[in-house]
């Protein structure tokens, strides 16, 4: 009987080790679902073309917040290889533990050129205070290319550890967009329109953008003065206009959305001039979008935003001896947009802060059909100009008035999603030209309309004839969000159940109470050191007791 419960025992073991040669599956049993990966990056994962490579340079001797996103990365890399096989490789590199100094000198040189660029880590834990130099990021190869990824990402104005638990949601998405960007094929690529013809701003000022664009997407661009539909397109950029859309315009856009097609307007309600040294001039600015919009549930007012919570701009505040005296002054007409509603969007989530320039306010207004998410806020604390409006200078050096900024939260950027409507309906004759083919109502898409042209738009460095990153504010030398806000739109408006998705991963922080824990810690230490003996003694005694009873007979 013993013999042939030890066989069965044995049989059901092998036959177990031969199974799993064959079978192979994964449990999450996590609450968020933490090691899940979306559809859409496993199916990025089993369709790889080619070997990829990661090289991975956060690790080493980190505090224990750090290991914990260290370990995120390592978690997720193991979950990219059971899905991708052979084809994806990776490894740990800590630049600290080169000995030799000129390569590890020629390492760090070599990551900086690349883009990767070092954090100053400052830690404390249980009261000792560590400082060190690290690299939170990795580099990606594919075929040839290389794109880097920085896996320290977050809202700045949060606290250290819910940035530290922001990038550990967003690791997956980090990686899988800079696979996305070295893997994808010139027939997989999906296509994206920009508009020209309506803006005098320059090429040169949406340089970042466009390349940023076509990393990922084939990009056209469109004249609106031909003839004929806007077709053959994924989404279209409207990027700042300032001169009106003529009638036939609009019908191509209206037409265009209601096909379902997708589309991002970033507007201004006001144009601003400069009049003198003195400030600018702010008056409204009418674009013939009114009516489209409406019909869409949004509309875009004839105003300008003041917002205490906003970036500085330099100032001449007097003379210092025989010179001006240049100081950065807060400017309260750039508002920092911080605020994200509630939604958790994936255009937004964890996002850090968008800078604003002569920001305009949006209302949402009834539409059937079209559900509204706003996206971009405004601070509580702010002050509506209606336009015409003069913007003095000498606003920056005042002190503000509280009592003047209760203006509340307003919306600035808007995502519109549903079956679009058009305005045409009921005006389109039989006889109408642009009757052949028009339809009052289509196909799901969305739209994406911000009332903010600047946003898109980067500053330049005349000495060096280059233009600056999108989002970079030269004279606080910090680059903001607005890059990664304006692609994510593209991504979600494009396909919003792929790649982008695992930007909505949530992992829920559980802290301890470090006051309890640090008044009972020493019987916790005693716990921890005196518990397994015990417990062991205990199993000793148990069984001594059981041996005795069925021998000592």
């Amino acid at each position: 009987m013993k013999h042939t419960r030890l066989l069965i025992i044995l049989a059901a073991l092998i036959a177990v080790n031969i199974l799993s040669a064959f079978v192979f599956f994964r449990l999450d049993l996590t609450q968020e679902k933490r090691y899940t990966l979306s559809g859409a990056t496993q199916t990025l994962l089993t369709d790889l073309p080619d070997d990829v490579h990661i090289d991975v340079y956060l690790t080493g001797d980190l505090p224990p917040a750090f290991k914990r996103l260290e370990n995120a990365v390592r978690e997720t890399l193991d979950e990219f290889q059971a899905s991708a096989g052979q084809s994806l490789t990776y490894r740990f590199i800590d630049p600290d533990a080169i000995t030799n100094t000129a390569e590890k000198n020629k390492l760090i040189d070599r990551l900086q050129q690349r883009g990767l660029l070092p954090t100053n880590l400052v830690a404390s834990e249980s009261g000792k205070r560590t400082e060190k130099l690290i690299f939170p990021g990795a580099v990606v190869s594919y075929k040839g290319k290389e794109t880097t990824i920085l896996l320290l990402k977050g809202n700045k104005a949060a606290s250290k550890e819910e940035q530290l638990n922001q990038s550990y949601e967003g690791v997956e998405f980090q990686l899988a967009s800079a696979i996305r960007k070295l893997t994808q094929t010139e027939g997989s690529r999906r296509r994206v329109g920009l508009l020209y013809g309506h803006t005098q701003v320059p090429p040169s000022r949406f340089a970042d953008l466009l390349a940023s664009v076509q990393e990922n997407y084939d990009l056209f661009f469109i004249d609106m003065t031909k003839p004929g539909p806007i077709a053959g397109l994924e989404a279209i950029l409207v990027p700042k206009p300032d001169r009106p859309f003529s009638e036939d315009e609009v019908f191509k856009l209206d037409q265009f959305v209601v096909n379902g097609g997708r589309a991002l307007f970033f507007v201004d309600g006001q144009r601003v001039d400069s009049v003198s040294n003195e400030g600018n001039y702010a008056q409204p600015l009418s674009l013939n979008l009114d009516d489209l919009f409406f019909r869409w549930g949004v509309r875009v007012n004839r105003d300008v935003v003041k917002d205490l919570y906003c970036a500085p701009i330099p100032l001449n505040v007097g003379n210092l001896g025989d010179k001006p005296n240049i100081q950065l002054m807060p400017w309260r007409f750039y508002p920092l947009l911080n605020n994200f509603g509630t939604s958790g969007n994936p255009i937004v989530r964890n996002l850090d802060a968008v800078l604003g320039r002569f920001v305009s306010t949006l209302d949402t207004v009834r539409a059937p059909g079209i559900r509204k998410t706003p996206l971009l806020l405004t601070s509580p604390y702010t002050q509506v100009l209606k336009a015409p409006a003069l913007i003095s200078y000498n606003e920056a050096r005042q002190q503000p008035d509280p009592q003047m900024y209760t203006g509340g939260v307003r919306i600035v950027g808007c995502l519109l999603e549903g079956r679009f409507q058009s305005i045409f309906a009921n005006r389109i004759l039989p006889g109408d030209p642009r009757a052949n083919g028009f339809r009052p109502e289509g196909e799901p898409s969305r739209v994406l309309v911000c009332s903010d042209g600047d946003l898109i738009v980067n500053d330049v460095d005349y000495k060096r004839n280059a233009p600056y990153p999108l989002g970079f504010d030269r004279f606080t030398r910090t680059t903001f969000a607005n890059k990664d806000f304006a692609l994510n739109a593209i991504d979600y408006l494009v396909d919003p159940n792929g790649v982008i998705a695992a930007r909505a991963r949530t992992v829920t922080l559980r802290p301890l109470d470090k006051i309890r824990m640090n008044a009972g810690r020493t019987g916790w230490q005693l716990l921890n050191l005196l518990g397994p003996l015990a417990l062991v003694g205990l199993v000793g005694v148990v069984w001594q007791v059981l041996r005795r009873r069925r021998y000592g007979r």
